[in-house]
């Protein structure tokens, strides 16, 4: 893999059973800051920013499995893939997040990445404040 293929980590995507709870934990107890919390297409999203800086957290209810995913910003999406797809790592889905397009791939231990391209950097701010739940 090339060295400057990854940017940043940005977000840890992470599957939850009660996406208001347990942003409500992370922001009272360890002061995180709600950024946002979304219900839409019977699907809930809140992003915390424990820091400053990223990766901020993505806590959601609709992501399968027990394992977060960790996106990485990446300069070039197709690249990003073809290169990770020479290396031997299987990708998964391709689509559209807000911040632009991303692509999963499982880890042979099973861990999960993903690669995005942000073509819409501004897409934290028109959600930032947002308080569905």
């Amino acid at each position: 893999m090339d060295d400057n293929t990854f940017q940043s980590l940005d977000f840890l995507y992470i599957p939850t059973r009660d996406v208001a709870s347990d942003a409500a934990d992370l922001t009272s107890v360890l002061g995180g800051r709600l950024m946002f919390a979304i219900e839409e297409w019977n699907t809930r999203v809140a992003m915390i920013a424990l820091t400053p800086d990223p990766p901020h957290l993505l806590l959601t209810d609709h992501l399968e499995g027990e394992r977060p995913i960790f996106i990485y910003r990446v300069d070039d999406l197709n690249a990003a893939v073809t290169r990770l797809k020479v290396d031997g790592w299987e990708t998964g889905a391709v689509f559209e997040i807000p911040h632009g397009p991303r692509c999963s791939f499982r880890t042979p231990g099973g861990h999960r990445i993903a690669v995005y391209q942000p073509t819409r950097p501004e897409a934290t701010s028109y959600f930032e404040g947002r308080r569905d739940f």
